[in-house]
């Protein structure tokens, strides 16, 4: 906004004519030599050239910061995309069937999820997916919200076993392996507010 005000300040400089200037140093100082017109028109173009840079530069650093925190439409649209990219899909388990770290694991896949969604002006940061205090690693809740934006959105996530895509690695001879790695499926929604 300070790059505006002094643009047109500097507009203005650049329009006061070369009578009212010859006036003012007349009165200031009524022994200075007479400056040349041409000394007018350079300084015309100097000011005005001075007037043009200062405003690009001020509408590049307003993109530059609208690029740094997020908006209430680029979560939302942000975050229906990432719902629609997570519901349907599949992720492997834990092979001991430790599920400890799925809070941290789900709210990691919706704020990557989403931060990817988050088009060519969102910034590529400061998304976080707050686990619900009663969130199990088959039903889940997450709160996602973002620097800049005033709303949240409520990701639930669903998860189920899928046996038919489990993994089964081979054994060290070759043979049917020991280890079977646990397939898991999504159902994702979301809907406006905290959970």
């Amino acid at each position: 906004m300070f790059g505006f005000v002094l643009a047109g300040v500097l507009v203005a400089m650049g329009c006061i004519t070369k009578g009212r200037i010859r006036a003012v140093r007349h009165a200031v100082n009524p022994a200075a030599p007479e400056l040349p017109d041409a000394a007018f028109t350079v300084g015309r173009v100097v000011l005005f050239s001075m007037a043009a840079v200062g405003v690009f530069t001020t509408f590049q650093l307003m993109g530059a910061s609208d690029r740094t925190e997020w908006n209430d439409d680029e979560l939302t649209g942000a975050a229906e995309q990432a719902v629609a990219a997570l519901d349907g899909s599949s992720r492997f388990g834990d092979i001991f069937g430790d599920d400890s770290g799925f809070d941290d694991e789900y709210a990691t896949m919706i704020e990557d999820e989403v931060v990817e969604h988050g088009g060519g002006d969102a910034p590529q940061h400061g998304v976080d997916a707050v686990p619900a205090s009663t969130n199990e690693a088959s039903d889940a809740s997450y709160t996602v919200a973002a620097s800049g934006a005033r709303v949240t959105v409520c990701v639930h996530v669903e998860r189920t076993r899928s046996k038919d895509d489990d993994y089964e690695p081979p054994g060290v001879a070759g043979g049917p392996g020991a280890v079977t790695v646990p397939s898991y499926r999504f159902a994702v929604t979301s809907r406006a507010g905290d959970c």
